[in-house]
């Protein structure tokens, strides 16, 4: 197995690492996730490097390359689900849309074809990626007590759904709600 693959497959151990820092009780798990999620989209840039400037292109990597950046994105937006970060909607979608691809690559391989990534998959993953960052950094900040309910310029873009760029960009009155969106009170069992 060459590195580029070694690479792929260390992003499945770190998605793993990251969704149990993510949904832990942990005074830092959301920084931690955080760091960990930056660690992990690196190597996906990485092992594509490696794979394309020392000839390690593989049927395994052209296989498992896109299919572990799915996992790694859908854990991701469904991890950031239950602390409000992210619509249930909206990680439906990613989640559904990233299922039926897989599909269609598992298909293609039972008769005979592997269909590697395209640019424009590769764009829309990079996408992906940088929404989480954007979220969990949201998350990571308030953690750290870097903002609060008293802090609008990272409230500005979120809208009163949670789902994007708001209509009221930012309005006192959804200050509040828009806090507990992003980072619930924890509650521990201990």
């Amino acid at each position: 197995m060459n590195w580029a693959n070694r690479l792929t497959l260390s992003r499945l151990l770190l998605t793993i690492i990251f969704v149990a820092a993510l949904n832990s009780s942990w005074q830092y798990g959301r920084t931690l996730a955080l760091f960990i999620f930056l660690l992990a989209g690196v190597s996906d840039f990485v092992d594509g490097e490696i794979a394309r400037r020392y000839g390690f292109v593989t049927d395994f990597g052209k296989l498992m390359d896109p299919l572990v950046d799915k996992i790694m994105v859908a854990a991701a937006f469904i991890s950031l689900v239950p602390l409000k970060a992210v619509p249930a909607w909206a990680a439906t979608t990613v989640v559904a849309r990233d299922f039926l691809i897989t599909g269609l690559r598992m298909m293609a391989t039972a008769k005979g074809k592997v269909l590697p990534a395209e640019m424009l998959g590769k764009q829309k993953t990079s996408w992906q990626v940088v929404t989480v960052i954007f979220f969990l950094a949201l998350l990571s900040l308030h953690e750290l007590r870097y903002v609060n309910e008293r802090s609008t310029w990272w409230v500005s873009g979120l809208g009163p759904g949670g789902t994007g760029p708001g209509l009221d960009h930012g309005r006192a009155d959804n200050l509040f709600r828009a806090r507990l969106r992003l980072a619930p009170p924890r509650v521990d069992l201990a």
